[in-house]
């Protein structure tokens, strides 16, 4: 078994480097050179690969990111995207059950509540949301931000209803004005959620002034495996992974976990996820492993298909942002392995300049 995982793995790095050796066409066009100047400021992005929170020991705390929370507060980003499904999108994917039933049970909020409180849908919700921020003003009330709150919870954007909600003053964080004592209560408790969303991007939108984050991630590639096909696809994806590079990986995560209650272990942890080797650790023991795994259904294909959609059609949501206000500086949170992705795409745009994490992390 070893022997052919590392055959797999061999395999991988042969295909890797023989398309990057030039066999085949090559297009003339380079959108990544033709980057301008523009006229004003450049769209800056930088790109935070994070780990997901929820699967940290239980030896973290929330207490452990401020150092991270005071390098990404000192570079003063104007936006910050997370890797959370738009309520829209969640609305668009209700409408087709039958392919993303479990998409919609993993990450997409029950808006009935709040719809019921304040009378809008989603897609109203939205545009009362877009509405309200047109004319916003530099000082709103608590009433204000309770009602936005209130608003951001029937549009399925639950962070950046936490964003509004960060921002009340302790004493004013009560029912009225839209919250009813239900919606208070999901509130409450979605501040405590060990979620990079909430816990890194809403508290640092929070204390920057920002009155939301962008929900950018994209799940609507996603389609269920036939399950006659289940436990074929499961097996084939297992063997794929079960490579050298994902025990490294996996090994060099230990004593991270284990210095997490540390001082500075978390942003030792970050700094770890984002560095340039970080993307090809990520590469070897993930995708390039299924990429090559020679199933006959072409499981890892498929699954690599999939994951070249998904991150695409994330980036194409972070560049939708970055046009609405040129000049824009944006903070992306994503999942690390996401990180590398990421760039690389964010990189074609003609009108976007990537700063390098490891200078804003040190």
């Amino acid at each position: 078994m070893i022997g052919r995982i590392g055959s797999i793995v061999i395999l991988a790095l042969c295909s890797a480097n023989a398309l990057a050796g030039g066999a085949g066409y090559q297009p003339a066009f380079h959108p990544e050179q033709l980057k301008g100047p523009p006229p004003g400021r450049a769209n800056e992005v930088l790109v935070l690969g994070s780990p997901h929170l929820s699967g940290l020991p239980k030896t973290f705390a929330p207490d452990q990111l401020e150092p991270l929370l005071e390098r990404l507060a000192a570079w003063k980003p104007e936006a910050i995207a997370v890797e959370a499904v738009s309520g829209l999108q969640c609305d668009y994917m209700r409408r087709s059950p039958a392919r993303y039933a479990d998409s919609i049970s993993s990450y997409c909020i029950d808006t009935g509540p709040a719809h019921a409180a304040t009378g809008l849908d989603v897609p109203a919700a939205n545009a009362e949301a877009e509405r309200l921020l047109a004319t916003w003003p530099a000082a709103p009330s608590a009433a204000q931000r309770r009602q936005l709150a209130a608003v951001w919870l029937a549009a399925g954007e639950r962070n950046s209803a936490v964003v509004q909600w960060l921002r009340l003053p302790v004493q004013e964080r009560i029912a009225g004005d839209g919250l009813t004592p239900p919606l208070v209560s999901f509130l409450e408790k979605r501040v405590q959620r060990r979620d990079e969303s909430v816990m890194v991007a809403a508290v640092l939108a929070a204390r920057l002034g920002l009155e939301r984050v962008w929900a950018v991630d994209d799940h609507t590639a996603d389609s269920p495996t036939p399950k006659e096909l289940e436990q074929a696809a499961y097996d084939a994806l297992t063997n794929a992974w079960n490579n050298p590079y994902s025990k490294a990986r996996k090994a060099a995560d230990v004593p991270l976990y284990a210095n997490l209650d540390k001082p500075g272990g978390m942003l030792a942890m970050y700094r770890a996820y984002n560095t340039p080797d970080a993307a090809m650790q990520a590469y070897n023991a993930d995708f390039g492993a299924a990429l090559v795994e020679p199933s006959p259904q072409a499981f890892g294909r498929d699954y690599v298909g999939y994951w070249e959609t998904r991150n695409l059609r994330m980036v194409a949501n972070i560049r939708e942002v970055l046009g609405q206000t040129p000049g824009m500086r944006m903070l992306a949170i994503v999942g690390a392995s996401h990180k590398p992705y990421y760039e690389a795409y964010l990189h074609l745009m003609h009108d976007v300049q990537l700063v390098d994490a490891g200078e804003v992390l040190r």
